[in-house]
């Protein structure tokens, strides 16, 4: 009997993905023990493996054939027979090929344990990119039952689950992996969306916001809370801060109404400061409605005056009165004036008198002024305490995520 010595075979696959663009499991060239095989087996072999080494993959494997003919072949025969076929099918794009293959070679009992889950991977990779979903799964467990920590296997199986409309499977391998990628945040929001989870759904969209601040994520959000059943009218104004502070404010009936807001608030600075910003990004001060932008800010300096001039007088009667809301908005529009030592001592002896009709509003606003007044850890700690369920809450977090990661 003449005996051939096997050249080496090779097997390389593209890196696993987080999309469909690389569906295989990486494969770095292995070599196995050459084995005597019958000549009638052998050459046909050879010649394969030279062929796919050239890349003509498909004469490869019409070559394979002529060695499949011979009868009588041992489990080594056929195990290299296999373990040709599977790297020139799966180089040829013959997935149906490449997946049988893969599958003699792993259950051939004959991979070393370190080429055990490099075939296992390839395999899932196949399935992946022949679109058998329920396959690709089967696979990638059992790669992943071999090694829990291979993160590329995690996301593959968590690709395979959504491409497959396995939303549940998907949403909490994703909950139970932690992942925290600006991907893996998106797709479990869309799934929390296609699922009607709207609590979760916000909950995902809080992360996306505080790790990954951008203006679509602020907006959603901004615009959920507003829309929440139960949201308090009067903490309008106090969204509007946030669109403002993320660069949501665009249009000049946006800059008009959160001026508006805030003279009514007693905050003629802060008015005054939207309406400069509003006049600098040429939102107000343009087009037929430039002379009321213009009597708006002629309003706002008035109002000011006039704050500066009774101040004083406004505070003692609020102090005489236990007027704990007054005393707050007295001490927020101190704070915004750049009287930040009077202002924040009025806020806190406000918050201190336990009158106000909204406790947690108060607590929100002493939050958002401590912190423009330069004082974060106080600002960070006063908005841990803001518990209010009509909305005030919500914002306090929401402060909490724009002081921590701004836009």
């Amino acid at each position: 009997m003449t005996k051939f010595r096997l050249a080496h075979l090779g097997l390389v696959m593209a890196a696993i993905g987080f999309t469909a663009a690389a569906p295989l499991a990486g494969l770095s060239s292995v070599a196995y023990a050459a084995d005597a095989v019958r000549a009638e087996i052998g050459k046909p072999l050879q010649e394969a493996q030279k062929l796919a080494a050239a890349g003509k993959n498909k004469e490869a494997l019409a070559k394979l054939k002529e060695a499949d003919a011979v009868g009588g072949k041992s489990p080594h025969e056929s195990y290299l027979i296999e373990r040709t076929r599977a790297s020139a099918a799966a180089a040829a794009g013959d997935n149906d090929a490449a997946a049988k293959a893969f599958e003699a070679v792993i259950n051939s009992g004959k991979l070393s344990p370190a080429e055990q889950p490099k075939f296992t991977q390839a395999l899932a990779g196949i399935y992946y990119r022949a679109k058998d979903y329920p396959k690709a799964i089967t696979w990638i467990q059992r790669s992943l039952k071999d090694n829990p920590n291979d993160g590329q296997m995690h996301e593959l199986l968590i690709q395979t689950y959504y491409i497959s409309g396995k939303y549940s499977e998907a949403a909490k391998e994703l909950q139970s992996s932690k992942a925290n990628s600006e991907a893996s945040l998106q797709m479990l929001a869309n799934i929390q969306l296609k699922q009607n989870d709207k609590e979760g759904y916000v909950q995902t969209l809080e992360k996306l916001a505080g790790s990954y601040p951008k203006t679509s994520y602020w907006a959603d959000l901004l615009n959920r809370v507003s829309g929440k059943p139960g949201f308090a009218s009067s903490l309008s104004l106090d969204v509007l801060r946030l669109r403002l502070a993320n660069g949501l404010l665009t249009k000049p009936g946006e800059y008009m109404e959160m001026s508006q807001l805030a003279l009514q608030a007693g905050n003629p600075a802060e008015a005054t400061k939207i309406i400069d910003q509003g006049y600098k990004k040429g939102a107000l001060g343009t087009g037929s409605d430039a002379a009321r932008h213009q009597r708006l800010k002629d309003l706002a300096v008035k109002t000011q005056t006039e704050f500066d001039t009774k101040q004083a007088a406004l505070e003692a009667e609020a102090v005489k009165n236990k007027d704990a809301d007054t005393l707050a908005n007295m001490g927020y529009a101190l704070v915004t004036a750049g009287k930040a030592d009077k202002g924040l001592a009025l806020l806190d002896q406000a918050v201190k008198m336990g009158t106000a009709k909204n406790p947690d509003a108060v607590k929100l606003h002493q939050g958002i002024a401590q912190f423009n007044a330069g004082k974060k850890p106080a600002a960070l700690s006063t908005l841990k305490t803001v518990k209010g369920k009509d909305g005030t809450a919500e914002l306090a977090r929401y402060w909490t995520l724009n002081i921590n990661h701004p836009m």
